[in-house]
């Protein structure tokens, strides 16, 4: 750091309006001297229902005239958003001309850079159409079974037994439901390549495909291939990258994109706690973890280090000591976990390396991504128990192991950049609001998605006869519930955090869902988009 600011602004265009993709890129910026413009929600939509691409059009052309930098989702600039992307009915020429934006806007200002990012399209993995279309209630699975096995039966023969099975399976689906599925499949995959020659001419500087909740085979992972051959014959690897991951994308751009304004190149150890965990598939994944952590790295400018000595920061990984698919979501009893799963791993060694870190002065992030869908509860309690919260400066454990390690990576990225430096009165500032991201982190992703929501989910919704995906007409009795569970957790695990307890204000279930919760804490003055007077810019 050489004292000097740069205020540079970047346009953020989010993948959606939800607090992990709204809210977090914002909250993270307020650590900086960047200035980070996000549109005002009321230009983006609601779940199902799609941003205002006329809108968001002129708001952009009128913001990129002094900018020096654009990320941009292109689910959200082209289909209104990561829901609506799996439901639109936009032809190949629609979504030609709504990128010809990203030309206009190059037009307008020439040394505007382009980030962008744009999702292969996830298949479901079950019956439930909360974010499909409608029929993937009732032929969500049969959806996914069908193309796994036809990928699988282009690579090798099949068995009798499966050919049957896939026979039987396409009896099943309605024709009009398999062509609606294929269509907008591959328009998808065709607006891909159409930001791959986007790259290839320029107009997009860097290049992120995310793979959202895919595998091994099947839609996801044939495209997957596709386009990687694609990137390869153009000779675009430096510039397009595809990796599994979804809604952390936004702050993984805004990290890359720090560390090339201020020249930093964050050197990362990576510790385990477990000695398979770097070997095992993520559940939602395709590869292995540690491939996993180095595209999350490389893609916010970090490279890995062969040893914590002269590392920028240690990210400390809660791993799965077998593949997450054999252990439980966070919500479910340690008890029903695999014998592996507490044999093949050792919290309180993974602890004793944590105070070891901290003792030599290094900034410690921790990615907890041994089970899915919130944090080890089992490792929090350890750290709790023994006032070691204090030590970490990120920590993440949301929903994917990629939601959780990008969010955590950017994180570190931006807080460890200024850790060394003397703290002038605005630095002072920064650290205070990266303390606060922190603390929000270990609230919601341990708070409420490992202990509160499991609760609720199991004590309250049925006496109120509502689902976890339509809370009904009771959500304001349900988020004074939820409030007052992540208050009685803040009293149970957080009481030995820096500056006292915190508290919980405001509750918000942004989709009127269990799945997501946005909270206010009292007394936390950290920069928030869509609140207030910032409705739509960050300085």
């Amino acid at each position: 750091m050489n004292g000097t600011f740069s205020n540079e602004k970047i346009i953020y265009l989010p993948l959606d309006e939800r607090p992990c993709n709204y809210h977090y890129p914002v909250q993270l910026a307020s650590m900086t001297d960047l200035v980070l413009i996000v549109p005002p929600l009321s230009l983006l939509g609601m779940k199902k229902q799609p941003a205002q691409y006329e809108s968001l059009r002129q708001w952009l052309e009128k913001e990129v005239v002094d900018a020096t930098r654009l990320i941009v989702s292109l689910d959200l600039l082209l289909y209104g958003g990561i829901v609506p992307s799996r439901l639109h009915h936009l032809t190949n020429k629609e979504c030609e001309d709504r990128l010809e934006l990203l030309k206009h806007l190059k037009a307008i200002n020439p040394s505007l850079k382009i980030y962008a990012n744009n999702l292969i399209l996830r298949v479901p993995f079950d019956d439930n159409d909360d974010e499909e279309p409608s029929y993937c209630a009732q032929h969500g699975r049969k959806l996914y079974e069908y193309k796994r096995m036809l990928d699988k039966g282009e690579r090798e023969n099949l068995s009798e037994f499966e050919m049957n099975s896939l026979t039987k399976l396409t009896m099943k689906i309605p024709s009009n439901v398999l062509t609606d599925f294929t269509d907008r499949r591959a328009t998808n995959a065709y607006v891909n390549r159409m930001a791959i020659r986007y790259a290839d001419e320029g107009i997009i500087d860097k290049l992120v495909i995310p793979l959202d909740g895919n595998g091994r085979d099947g839609y996801s992972a044939k495209e997957h291939h596709e386009l990687l051959f694609m990137v390869d014959k153009s000779n675009l690897v430096d510039r397009v990258m595809l990796y599994p991951g979804a809604d952390e994308i936004g702050c993984t751009l805004l990290a890359g994109v720090f560390c090339e304004i201020k020249n930093y190149f964050p050197e990362a150890y990576v510790r385990y706690s477990s000695t398979q965990g770097p070997f095992m598939i993520p559940r939602y994944e395709d590869r292995s973890l540690n491939e996993s952590i180095k595209s999350h790295m490389t893609a916010a400018g970090v490279f890995m280090a062969d040893s914590s000595t002269e590392s920028d920061f240690v990210l400390m990984v809660n791993a799965p000591p077998l593949s997450q698919s054999e252990t439980n979501e966070s919500y479910q009893n340690s008890q029903k976990c695999s014998c592996s799963y507490h044999s093949e791993i050792h919290l309180n060694e993974f602890r004793q390396a944590l105070r070891a870190y901290s003792k030599k002065g290094l900034f410690i992030a921790l990615a907890d991504v041994a089970v899915c869908s919130g944090a080890d509860h089992k490792l929090m309690k350890l750290l709790s128990k023994g006032n070691e919260l204090n030590l970490l400066g990120a920590y993440a454990a949301w929903n994917t192991s990629g939601n959780t390690l990008g969010t955590v990576i950017a994180h570190a990225v931006i807080a460890s950049y200024y850790s060394k430096e003397t703290p002038q009165e605005t630095i002072a500032v920064w650290r205070e609001r990266s303390k606060s991201f922190m603390l929000r982190r270990l609230i919601e992703d341990w708070g409420y998605q490992t202990v509160v929501r499991s609760e609720v989910i199991a004590e309250v919704l049925p006496e109120l006869d509502v689902t976890p995906m339509d809370l009904g007409s009771r959500g304001d009795e349900l988020r004074g519930v939820i409030k007052e569970g992540l208050n009685e957790f803040c009293s149970t695990y957080l009481m030995g955090m820096t500056g006292g307890k915190p508290q919980v204000a405001d509750v918000k279930l942004p989709w009127h869902r269990m799945f997501e919760v946005d909270f206010t804490l009292v007394g936390d003055e950290s920069v928030q988009a869509g609140t207030n007077d910032l409705d739509g810019a960050l300085a």
